[in-house]
């Protein structure tokens, strides 16, 4: 009986020696959910055993209505009316010190709506009469209560003794979650506030109930330039909030591989695309990295975030490739008639242009928009993501360094330095001056994370 959630007393009335015919609790604040009333109660109705007992709000007695059904032994009854009998005090010819107990609740006081409520009340006489009533009860009105009276049906004095208590209840808010509410992900951990399922790989998102929750989706890098090849550009980054998830439905993640280095005067490839689909679900699609650019000028590829361009002893250097608004930036352009690249754009910065002669561009700097996500689950590098690769230049020159966030710098022919994993982070480019020659850094693969409050 009564509503769940945080009781709080918000105020006791105990009558005196000279009894009263009502009691009011006035002033109701409405900061609560709902509202009960604890009821101890005998009256100085002679001749009787017991007193009904009537609510109104407001200080009305109108629009009130009431259905009840009574038990004591073996022969029940039932009536309703249209007043606010609810419940029953002890009359004078109970035994001494006998107090009939009733409870009330209300639901919803303050709402726009009509109020029901639910009244139950046991009476007793010792050994003589016991019995109880329950009572389903309406006031049509759609005022908030801010107050309410009980008082003897058939105006009697509530007797010294006699108690009424008023409780204020907050309902509970829902438990933490004790246990990840969904399956899917390579990596499932919460930090106390959020669940976090982590893929680092394509997989699937099942939800065990209807779930609110925040998408973080960040694609492929794209691979470097080869032969003074320009730096691939970081994966797109693509955030939403508060996404609908229906429960039992299956959302297929999607993450991007990092674009494939080359080793001859070619395009690398741009990163994949990362995106989460299933149901209804229709998010935007992060797109892949674009590739670095390789010698003779050719610009980088357009893609979340531009790769950047290479330059080679012709003048006029190609402009880097273009990133996707809202997903990345541009990559950055090679020194004029020199063979120095530009570095690939990060989607928290253009590549860096070469800046003179016999220096190369840097990567665009990744984001920490999300070092939450990365340090709950391990991820990024130093709290960033989504940097782009550095560009190279003429073995001799100097070579751009990969941007924060999983970019990789630039390199001579026998290395080859990639994206981190997991990162979206662009390819680094390469020099290829020499033998043996490596292909270009590849970008580092795509990431998801889909996060809901525990």
């Amino acid at each position: 009986m009564g509503a769940v959630g945080t009781n709080t007393l918000i105020q006791k009335i105990t009558v005196g020696t000279i009894g009263t015919t009502s009691v009011t609790f006035s002033s109701i604040p409405s900061t609560y959910t709902d509202l009960k009333v604890l009821i101890s109660a005998r009256t100085n109705r002679s001749g009787q055993v017991d007193d009904p007992l009537n609510i109104y709000f407001n200080g009305s007695n109108t629009s009130l209505t009431y259905k009840y059904i009574q038990a004591g032994g073996s022969t029940p009854n039932s009536s309703s009316g249209t007043n606010g009998y609810c419940g029953s005090a002890t009359g004078a010819n109970t035994t001494a010190s006998i107090f009939n107990n009733t409870e009330i609740t209300i639901p919803n006081y303050t709402s726009g709506n009509y109020k029901s409520f639910s009244c139950e009340s046991v009476q007793e006489n010792s050994s003589v009469t016991s019995y109880s009533q329950i009572f389903s009860n309406l006031w049509s009105s759609t005022a908030a209560i801010t107050s309410l009276t009980i008082l003897s049906q058939t105006s009697n004095n509530f007797q010294q003794y006699s108690t009424f208590s008023l409780y204020g209840i907050k309902a509970n808010s829902v438990p933490a979650s004790p246990n990840p509410q969904a399956q899917g992900g390579d990596i499932i951990v919460n930090d106390g506030t959020y669940w976090y399922h982590a893929f680092l790989s394509t997989g699937t998102f099942v939800p065990k109930r209807a779930l609110t929750a925040d998408v973080l989706v960040v694609a492929g890098g794209g691979a470097g330039g080869f032969n003074q090849g320009g730096g691939g550009g970081a994966g797109g980054l693509v955030y939403t909030a508060s996404q609908s998830f229906a429960s039992g439905t299956t959302y297929t993640s999607t993450v991007g591989a990092g674009g494939a280095g080359v080793a001859s005067s070619t395009y690398g490839g741009n990163g994949g695309n990362s995106n989460v689909t299933g149901g209804i679900l229709s998010l935007t699609a992060a797109v892949g990295g674009g590739a670095g650019g390789y010698n003779t000028n050719i610009s980088g590829k357009a893609g979340g975030s531009g790769g950047g361009s290479a330059s080679y002893n012709n003048a006029g250097g190609f402009p880097g490739g273009a990133g996707t608004s809202g997903q990345g930036n541009a990559g950055g352009a090679g020194y004029n008639y020199d063979a120095s690249s530009g570095g690939g754009g990060g989607a928290g910065a253009v590549g860096q242009t070469a800046p003179i002669s016999g220096q190369s561009g840097n990567g665009g700097a990744g984001v920490n928009t999300y070092s939450s996500w990365l340090s709950a689950t391990g991820l990024g590098v130093s709290g960033y993501i989504a940097g782009g690769g550095g560009g190279a230049g003429y073995y001799s020159y100097l070579l751009g360094s990969g941007g924060s966030g999983g970019g990789a710098s630039a390199s001579h022919s026998n290395v080859t330095n990639s994206g981190t994993a997991n990162t979206g982070g662009g390819g680094g480019g390469i020099s290829a001056t020499s033998t043996p020659t490596n292909p270009s850094g590849s970008g580092g693969s795509g990431l998801i994370i889909i996060r809901y409050k525990l």
